[in-house]
């Protein structure tokens, strides 16, 4: 999460960052989930930040540190993720359908019925992302995340 917070705190998309760094987009992508980085990474992305490389290190962010990601941060971060899968999924869905709408006829019944379902799906995604519907929110994955430890969080 750090990583994503200090990219985009510079403005930097991961192709960018993956540039000054030297190293690969989906190594990029990897580490903002959280996946475990090298130590010629964990230099690389101290040198191009102009941190040191103990703050990539799990867990020894203090709160006084300026990369450290705070909780709400976090959320809002993970929020706007959301937003924009949901936007990325509304543009497919209406690229598609004028292509297909134009390249078939819209009278085309396979046609009709994948636009209106897939628009049935972007709509649920869009009240799910905006939290207007949360059927699988918070208190859900909690719940399953007890089930699957058998104790309380």
């Amino acid at each position: 999460m750090i990583i994503r917070k200090l990219r985009l705190q510079r403005g930097w998309s991961q192709e960018h960052l993956a540039a000054l760094t030297g190293v690969n987009v989906r190594t990029i992508q990897r580490l903002e989930r959280g996946a475990k980085m090298s130590l010629e990474t964990r230099a690389a992305l101290a040198a191009v930040f102009e941190v040191h490389a103990s703050t990539f290190e799990p867990g020894e962010a203090t709160v006084t540190e300026p990369a450290h990601v705070s909780p709400d941060e976090q959320e809002a971060i993970e929020y706007v993720k959301g937003v924009k899968e949901f936007y990325t999924h509304l543009l497919m869905y209406l690229v598609f359908a004028i292509v297909f709408s134009f390249a078939f006829g819209i009278r085309n019944p396979m046609i009709f019925w994948g636009v209106i379902g897939w628009g049935v799906g972007v709509i649920i995604h869009g009240l799910n992302v905006y939290e207007v519907v949360n059927v699988l929110g918070p208190k859900w994955e909690r719940r399953q995340i007890e089930k699957r430890l058998g104790r309380k969080l």
